[in-house]
């Protein structure tokens, strides 16, 4: 089932993304944040009038998705930046690109023209998740991150809405 984020699934959230804090290149924070942390991050989003979604079976948090404004300047108010973070019980599943494809639903109905999708390279899956949802390749940036003493690379996907 695919839903709205609550704050009592923040606990569950922060399971998800503090895996991949401490364990991936796939984000680029470095220390794990705590629930409190979690709700302030899901307010601000429910603030701004953006989806937030979770996905769970059986009562199971197994994934979320969300968008955050691409930037604060007033003219880049059609474009939003989405995430995706999967339970490693959950990949491979499908899942993800059901929960991606529900948000970018959930956008056509906002005035967004532009989602935007960061990547840090390598990674397969995240690329075929974002061009299977018919998002191209705009932007790639060198070694603009350093996490685990390595030098990584980011690449933006993005689609454009014709409403």
């Amino acid at each position: 089932m695919i839903r709205t984020v609550t704050n009592l699934d923040a606990k569950n959230i922060v399971k998800i993304y503090n895996h991949y804090i401490e364990n991936t290149t796939v984000t680029f924070e470095e220390k794990c944040i705590t629930t409190a942390e979690m709700n302030k991050r899901i307010q601000k989003v429910i603030n701004l009038h953006l989806p937030w979604l979770v996905i769970e079976e059986e009562g199971v948090l197994l994934g979320y998705a969300y968008a955050t404004p691409w930037k604060e300047r007033s003219a880049y108010r059609f474009s939003v930046e989405a995430s995706v973070y999967m339970s490693s019980k959950a990949q491979g599943k499908g899942l993800g690109s059901k929960l991606y494809q529900a948000l970018f639903v959930e956008l056509k109905k906002l005035p967004i023209h532009s989602i935007l999708g960061g990547i840090t390279l390598p990674n397969p899956a995240s690329i075929a998740l974002h061009e299977k949802l018919g998002m191209h390749k705009v932007a790639h940036f060198h070694q603009i991150g350093r996490k685990f003493d390595q030098w990584l690379d980011t690449a933006y996907w993005q689609i454009i809405f014709d409403k």
